[in-house]
Formats: structure tokens, sequence, C-alpha cells
């Protein structure tokens, strides 16, 4: 992929211009916009994926399928669709908000703080993984009640913001209707 860069908002979620990505994510990173989408296959199942000991925050961790920023005047659904094909080798279609307004502000054990307004997606998979070394060092096609409990049970393994996106009752619903919905 070309350079990237976040789109910075304001406190009500308005643009207010541009930083490069990696500039940008620091010990203070200022407000921008993201996407966190989770990817099922026609089975019902959740691709998590484990991110690449590379990766600048959170190394190591397991999450959702894909997470990316959209560049300046791109649309969300553009931005997973190139997201999904660069990360996972996947192409994805039904792309739908699950949780529109979600936003958090955590800090890694290195110091690096993300601080975004994020909406959630729910896509389905067509095809199969290729997951780009760099990204996903692993990545798993789970059931998602499980993957509830095991969040549950060891937050510590997850990414903050899997883990206060599933603390949502109301995502929590928006992804089973989506997985029931979509699966064979």
């Amino acid at each position: 992929m070309t350079q990237q860069h976040v789109v910075l908002l304001d406190e009500q979620g308005q643009p207010t211009g541009v930083m490069e990505k990696y500039a940008a994510h620091q010990r203070q990173t200022p407000l921008h916009l993201a996407f966190s989408c989770w990817i099922f296959n026609p089975q019902g199942e959740l691709l998590i994926t484990r991110r690449a000991l590379s990766k600048k925050a959170w190394p190591g961790v397991w999450t959702n399928s894909v997470c990316g920023h959209p560049q300046w005047q791109e649309s969300a659904e553009h931005a997973i669709e190139q997201r999904c094909r660069y990360e996972v080798g996947l192409s994805v279609e039904q792309i739908t908000a699950v949780a529109p307004d979600f936003r958090y502000c955590e800090t890694d054990a290195s110091g690096i703080m993300e601080n975004e307004i994020c909406p959630v997606y729910a896509a389905l998979a067509t095809g199969a993984v290729a997951a780009r070394a760099d990204e996903v060092m692993d990545f798993h096609w789970v059931d998602l009640p499980d993957l509830i409990a095991a969040v549950a049970a060891t937050p510590w393994a997850f990414s903050p913001w899997m883990v206060q996106q599933l603390a949502s009752a109301q995502m929590e619903q928006n992804l089973i209707a989506f997985a029931t919905r979509t699966s064979a």
C-alpha cells in the first residue's frame, strides 16, 4: 500500500486534517478516524487474527479480523474492502455497520496510544485467507459464542478495542444476527 495517513477529528467527530499514520501513533495520539471489521465466512464462523510482532502497537495480540484507517474523503466501505484485501487477502461483501458510534482511547505496554472514533462493521468473506506476514502472524476461524466466552475469561489476551466492542450487548446481538443471516 502507499503511505497511509489518518484523518484527524475534533471532539464532535468532524475532520480537521490529516497526519502520516506512524507519526500520529505515539504517546499522545490525536483523535482520528478508524474502522474495525469482523469478517464471517459462509458457515457463520468469525475470522480472528493475531497481530504481527512487527506492528507498532499491540504486537502479537489477538484481535478481530481487520482494522484500519480510511483515507481523506474515502468511504468506510472502500477502506474496508482495500484493507481486507491487503491484510488478509479476502474480498468481502455485505459490509454492515454493527456499532457505528464506537470510540475508544487505550495505551499499550510500550506507551503507544490509540485514540479513535472507530465505527465497527461486519462483512462476509469470499475466498480463502492469504494473510500478509507483516500484518498477521496467525489467524483462526472461530464460532462467535466461543470467542465471546474466551474474551470474558481472558480479556488480557485480546486487543482492548475488541474487548470493549464485545462488552456492548447491542453489538454482540448485531454480530450474531449478521452471522446468522449470512451463513449458508
